[in-house]
């Protein structure tokens, strides 16, 4: 044997160790979908030799794959000579390989990105595909992980941090939203602000923990009454926000009657007291004659004004006598 063919097989023997020991996953089939080459990654995580999956048709060795989808990939890259990618983002996982760190749970499986890619025989024709497998399980979960905590934070910039509910900056956002809305749909919507009667009483006899406890309380009640369409939210100290998206004044009346209601039937354990209160509610129907969310906002808080006025544990309805 002369030289050059013993650097042609040193050549084949090393490259065949690199591809085998790939910290990627190698699959190279034929025309028919059966495997050629099958390297150690995928052994370590199929639990299949390569000689066990030597000549194997892929979708009889791995019946769980998505075969239509797959084939469909694969035709095209055939037929167009073109290397085709799949993000985990479009498909998690084509081989369902378990994370490489089960002990720590980081994931329940592994998360892949494929590369699909032609490959050509020594006459340039394309008979052979590439299908690589990269474990990208880290990358993908510490993603997962930084939008989940954005998300954290971002709820906790939108959110009272006493009550659950939306703080004011963005209550106010919201209400800014609904009157915009109003200007192009002409929908009904109404604005609901409420306080506590006699809070001052409250903090003053039992102190700010047993006020704490009441403000919480009417909180989670105006959350039970709610609609996941409206927008609750804390105004003030003691006073609340509610905005009831395609209610009319008329309907905006029964629901805070119903609020008024609740709150006057609840009793608040507190040490060896039972705390009670009410509270007192003002609502402002949006109408067109309203110049901007200021002006909703201030009819709102008139009616309110109306109902301390007029003795408390009451709702008014503002028009434009007020």
């Amino acid at each position: 044997m002369n030289e050059t063919a013993h650097q042609d097989i040193d050549d084949i023997h090393w490259i065949m160790g690199l591809l085998q020991n790939f910290e990627v996953g190698l699959i190279v089939v034929d025309k028919n979908n059966h495997i050629c080459l099958w390297n150690d990654f995928m052994e370590n995580h199929s639990g299949i030799s390569a000689s066990q999956a030597a000549s194997k048709n892929l979708f009889t060795l791995f019946p769980e794959l998505p075969k239509p989808w797959l084939s469909k990939k694969i035709e095209g890259v055939l037929l167009l000579s073109n290397t085709a990618y799949i993000s985990w983002e479009q498909k998690p996982f084509l081989f369902q390989f378990k994370s490489h760190r089960p002990i720590t749970g980081i994931a329940p499986f592994m998360y892949q990105n494929i590369t699909l890619t032609p490959l050509s025989s020594p006459t340039g024709q394309i008979d052979h595909i590439g299908i690589l497998i990269y474990d990208v399980t880290d990358n993908t979960v510490a993603q997962q992980e930084l939008q989940a905590a954005n998300t954290r934070l971002k709820s906790l910039s939108r959110v009272d941090g006493l009550t659950g509910l939306y703080n004011r900056a963005y209550w106010q956002e919201c209400l800014e939203k609904e009157f915009a809305r109003f200007g192009r749909l002409q929908e009904p919507s109404s604005l609901i602000l409420l306080d506590i009667d006699h809070f001052k009483k409250v903090n003053d006899t039992y102190g700010h923990q047993a006020g704490d406890i009441v403000i919480q309380t009417i909180a989670d009640i105006i959350q039970q009454q709610a609609r996941k369409t409206d927008f609750t939210g804390r105004y003030g100290g003691e006073e609340y926000g509610v905005i009831l998206a395609g209610t009319n004044g008329a309907n905006a009346v029964a629901f805070a009657d119903r609020l008024r209601a609740a709150v006057e039937a609840k009793v608040m354990p507190y040490g060896e007291h039972k705390l009670s209160v009410t509270i007192s509610l003002g609502i402002s129907e949006i109408t067109l004659d309203q110049g901007s969310e200021v002006e909703w906002l201030e009819e709102a808080d008139k009616a309110l004004y109306q109902s301390k006025q007029s003795g408390r544990n009451r709702v008014t309805l503002f028009n434009d006598s007020q």
